[in-house]
């Protein structure tokens, strides 16, 4: 699976645990950045080129790290079709991709560890969306308010 990931200074050094952790597990994973540890970046620049990546189809799932993890899930959902999700524990890893159809993972950096990252990690790439009729309507919905946002 083909899966990339994003951090800024905040979650940069978490990130490059786990790319190194994702490519020993046999994914293919894609660096969006950041390529080095600089204080004065911006998470936007990076989950955003990382949410259209996913979006475009070139990678199959998302990572997005910063510091709590709650601006890479702001920035991530800004794009239409991204369903981007803070999480911190395993139940949600799993869950919102079987009913909420999540795609893109956000974590902070400065909020959990190494081990339970990969833990969290592992288990949203192997989850799978259950598409219940319940959850299809409900994904629908929001489709449909995307699309609304895009009115004048």
């Amino acid at each position: 699976m083909r899966v990339g990931i994003a951090a800024d200074h905040g979650g940069y050094r978490l990130k490059e645990f786990l790319v190194v952790d994702l490519r020993l597990a046999g994914y293919d994973a894609v660096d969006f950045g950041a390529k080095s540890l600089d204080p004065e970046d911006d998470y936007p620049t990076y989950v955003v080129a990382l949410a259209r990546a996913l979006k475009r189809g070139d990678v199959a799932r998302g990572i997005a790290v910063c510091g709590s993890g709650v601006g890479a899930s702001v920035a991530a959902n800004k794009i239409a079709g991204i369903r981007a999700a803070l999480v911190h524990d395993v139940f949600s890893a799993h869950q919102g991709v079987e009913d909420d159809d999540m795609n893109v993972m956000c974590l902070g950096g400065r909020v959990i560890g190494r081990a339970l990252a990969w833990d969290l990690v592992r288990t949203f790439l192997t989850a799978q969306f259950v598409g219940a009729d319940r959850h299809r309507r409900r994904l629908a919905q929001i489709e449909a308010l995307e699309k609304e946002g895009t009115q004048p």
